[in-house]
């Protein structure tokens, strides 16, 4: 039976990460920083700042983990404005720490680092992985030099590593302070109060492809079991939806009446108009393929904040 670390392990992906290699017989262990709000996956947990390359040692060494997944990241485009220093250290530095702990060990785990659309062009077409890379954001900035540390320990030390670039996922337990959880919160908080209310938005007119977290969980179980280290992979479902669509879909859970209110606060210092994935590779190799409805997704997602 394969065993999986997982760094990053308390964010929102986390969990499903787990679930999901559990559920194909593997046995998993987590680590972070914070303790974990969802343990009912009954993971072994333990708790080490990634920053620190001593922690990092002993949790590959004391695990032994034949694959390691690298969830802990600043991954925020907004809060990587803010912090840009901070993002480089956990995005680029921790994930040299554990590229340092697997390659001293005798049996060299696989190890998966998780990118970002973030890291393209911009284009009004679906993105391929051969897309050229751009500096745009702190955040994709932090990303596409993970990845380039990850092709030179490949290189340098033979050492097994998948790379995948994920585009926008969701789902119940992600951040409100991410778009969908706030629409579907502020929605839900005016279908609780009995009256008619207004939800804050920030720029609406721009098309992301969303994905649901379970499908993207999937994908990356899907990656490394097909061998293909030597390639980067778009995870996404292939679809483009403009938020105004979603937040008109999220809406329309609800019986109170809703104004939508555009607050200026709310707009990124800098914002594609489109980000849709080709998935096309992904599907070749893996033969992996988006299971669940978006909207079902978001009425998941609405009913979580209904009932909390």
């Amino acid at each position: 039976m394969k065993r999986v670390l997982i760094f990053g392990y308390s964010g929102f992906v986390g969990p499903y990460l787990a679930r999901e290699f559990i559920s194909h017989g593997y046995t998993v262990f987590g680590s972070d920083i914070n303790a974990p709000k969802d343990r009912a996956n009954d993971v072994p947990f333990y708790q080490s700042d990634i920053l620190n390359a001593d922690f990092v040692d002993r949790v590959i060494l004391e695990n032994q983990p034949d694959i390691i997944i690298n969830l802990a990241a600043v991954s925020s485009v907004s809060l990587s404005w803010k912090i840009p220093q901070k993002t480089f250290e956990i995005n680029v530095i921790g994930a040299m720490n554990i590229l340092e702990s697997s390659r001293k060990m005798d049996n060299k785990p696989v190890v998966m680092f998780v990118g970002s659309s973030e890291e393209y062009l911009q284009s009004s077409e679906a993105i391929k992985e051969d897309q050229p890379l751009d500096l745009n954001n702190p955040y994709g900035i932090s990303k596409i030099s993970q990845e380039m540390y990850a092709k030179l320990y490949s290189s340098k030390y033979g050492m097994d590593i998948y790379c995948v670039r994920a585009f926008n996922h969701t789902g119940v337990g992600q951040s409100d302070t991410f778009v969908l959880p706030s629409f579907c919160k502020q929605v839900a908080a005016i279908e609780r109060s009995g009256e008619d209310g207004n939800i804050k938005v920030g720029n609406i007119d721009v098309y992301r492809d969303f994905s649901d977290v379970r499908d993207i969980v999937r994908a990356y179980r899907m990656v490394i079991e097909s061998g293909r280290s030597d390639l980067v992979f778009n995870v996404g479902s292939g679809r483009a939806y403009s938020l105004r669509e979603l937040l008109g879909i999220i809406i329309s859970f609800t019986k109170r009446r809703v104004n939508v209110v555009i607050d200026d606060s709310r707009f990124r210092v800098a914002d594609c108009a489109m980000i849709q994935c080709d998935n096309k590779l992904l599907m070749k190799e893996t033969g992996w393929g988006p299971s669940i409805d978006i909207k079902q997704t978001l009425f998941e997602m609405y009913h979580h904040y209904l009932g909390n």
